[in-house]
């Protein structure tokens, strides 16, 4: 199988094949989640932040010499030179045409596969014993924590919290505390009264393309001061009702036993001390659960946070993020609550409104993050390289220890540029959204090839960026795309205490998918989630890892063993077809004629 650089043939350099991922497992079964026995020792290698990335070094002496750990170091201006590859080979005409092509063929070639096999996969799924679409392990590879619970459970739950805990002190300001009641006298209403409608959290048509009025939905009622008391982990109460809200969403999801979420939540570089109280909200409102793993959201708004001094430049902004995370991994014993909390993270997400106008790309004379001192957001790419090599680091770094290492699957192509995408494709293992490479046959190709997964949220979109008709999750699928179905936000997009079925219920109606059709997406997102081997072994089978039908045990995944060999006999018919026309190629360029 090619690695990304390889199929690109845009680079000699293969640096930037996104990391592989070793999850450690979850506890066992009556371990405690939160134990802080077994803590590796501390040792005491010395870190340096440089041109934005963090540099572990041996000894005091090595730092004083500049020799850092043989670890390997990303390169900037290898990046920008294989990006702007990237970005000449998706604008060569004949490139585009040959790539067009092998779509179209893709997609007519799955339509034949269903004329033919459509019946032969049903007659195999019959067979299966105890297992159909509602018994298979499904992930809802994108949610956010702020937003996980549905509109009428926040409702409840402010309702339920005011009804018995009124008079509790929830809000200090200007050294005055506050309580629930007080709350809603100065808001001049009456929580018995409140409906989901008076409550205006649900996006609509309203918000399609105002990625700023869908932000103000996070704000029940519209106040700020709900936001803060709710949803919340670093306020007055120390985020319990938050921690209770999804505590909640986990049982449900406990009890319905086939369902995984991955909720994000945020760290946004304005101080070190971030992780600290969030590890420290996660272990004391003991919020671990086995359905859950964690990811980290950064949001790109640097902008901001310099534009009101809290930062003085990006460099502060990656160090604030990434540094923490380095020294709980070289000393553990001093930072224990960091180091359970990591267990349960698996990767980590850049997240923004991507259709803001910035920089679409930089070179490697752009300034160092040390030197980005200006107002301007960096460019999404610049972004995302420094996030990559961070975590590339620290990954390595987490690997030689024996502790969890991160993915990186940041949001991208829901809106703005085409080098959202190339940016992505060099650095992430997995992207939320995608929506824009349609509008790219090279990438999308590209993007089939490397088997990228893709989380895609249709019901998200048909609110902010896309009707759900003109959604290419159905063409990607058919195609042969890496692509599992997530739910974004359900307080703003759903309806039912089981967002995630609601999803698969209105793709499955709306694009007529067979049973084989639902099962594939499920499979794909127990592939492509932060979930452990071992749990993987146990959800898909015990030779996951194997390609086609061989690593399909269809007894676990319900997916036809017909559609495992079409979709793995097509993709291996690809690249020998691309390898063969590069052979040809006298030039031996990658673009075909």
């Amino acid at each position: 199988m090619f690695d990304r650089v390889d199929i690109a043939k845009f680079s000699k350099s293969t640096s930037f094949v996104a990391p592989r991922t070793d999850i450690c497992p979850c506890p066992r079964e009556g371990e405690d989640p939160y134990s802080m026995e077994g803590i590796p020792e501390d040792l005491n290698y010395e870190l340096k932040v440089k041109d934005g990335i963090v540099y572990v070094y041996n000894t005091a002496e090595a730092l004083a010499q500049e020799q850092p750990r043989s670890l390997p170091y990303p390169d900037l201006e290898t990046f920008a030179i294989d990006m702007s590859h990237v970005l000449a080979m998706i604008a060569d005409g004949p490139t585009k045409t040959y790539c067009h092509r092998r779509l179209n063929f893709l997609f007519s070639k799955f339509y034949l596969h269903e004329m033919l096999n459509e019946m032969a996969e049903l007659k195999e799924l019959k067979c299966v014993p105890h297992r159909d679409f509602y018994n298979v392990r499904k992930v809802d590879t994108h949610i956010h924590a702020a937003a996980c619970m549905n509109q009428k459970h926040l409702l409840q739950f402010i309702q339920t919290t005011c009804k018995t805990e009124a008079d509790r002190d929830v809000l200090e300001k200007n050294g005055e505390k506050i309580t629930l009641k007080q709350v809603f006298e100065n808001l001049d209403m009456d929580p018995y009264d409140l409906t989901v409608d008076s409550l205006d959290v649900h996006a609509g048509r309203q918000t399609f393309h105002r990625f700023d009025k869908f932000n103000s939905k996070y704000n029940p009622v519209g106040a700020s001061e709900l936001r803060e008391i709710y949803l919340k982990t670093d306020n007055y109460m120390d985020g319990e009702y938050f921690a209770r809200i999804i505590k909640e969403v986990s049982h449900g999801l406990e009890e319905s036993k086939y369902q995984y979420a991955e909720p994000r939540l945020s760290i946004y570089g304005r101080s070190p001390d971030e992780w600290e109280n969030l590890s420290k909200w996660f272990i004391q409102q003991k919020v671990h659960s086995p359905n859950m793993r964690w990811l980290i959201q950064v949001p790109r708004i640097y902008d901001i946070f310099r534009s009101r001094n809290i930062v003085p430049n990006f460099a502060k902004m990656l160090e604030n993020i990434f540094l923490p995370l380095f020294e709980a991994t070289v000393n553990p014993q001093q930072h224990k609550e960091m180091h359970v909390f990591l267990k349960y993270v698996t990767g980590f997400d850049s997240v923004d409104d991507e259709s803001k106008h910035s920089d679409h790309m930089f070179s490697y004379k752009s300034p160092k993050p040390e030197d980005w001192t200006t107002l301007d957001n960096p460019p999404y790419s610049y972004y995302l390289f420094h996030m990559y090599a961070n975590i590339m680091v620290l990954n390595n770094l987490r690997k030689e220890r024996g502790l969890s290492t991160f993915q990186f699957r940041p949001h991208c192509g829901e809106a703005g540029s085409i080098t959202h995408l190339v940016s992505a494709f060099l650095t992430a293992d997995n992207i939320s959204h995608g929506l824009n490479l349609k509008k790219s046959p090279v990438l999308q190709y590209l993007y089939y090839l490397a088997q990228v997964p893709i989380a895609m949220s249709p019901l998200s979109n048909n609110s902010l960026f896309l009707e759900y008709s003109k959604n290419p999750l159905r063409e990607f699928l058919h195609k042969g795309l890496c692509v599992s179905l997530s739910t974004d936000d359900p307080m703003q997009f759903h309806y039912t205490k089981e967002a995630l079925m609601e999803e698969y219920a209105i793709a499955a109606q709306l694009w007529k998918f067979s049973t084989c059709d639902v099962c594939e997406i499920a499979r794909n997102s127990v592939l492509q989630s932060g979930l452990s081997h071992q749990e993987k072994k146990h959800f898909l089978g015990k030779d996951y890892l194997e390609d086609g039908p061989d690593g399909n045990d269809i007894r676990r995944t319900n997916v036809a063993q017909i559609r495992m060999a079409y979709r793995h006999e097509t993709l291996c018919n690809e690249l020998r077809f691309l390898v063969e026309a590069v052979k040809e190629e006298p030039s031996g360029q990658a673009g075909v004629q």
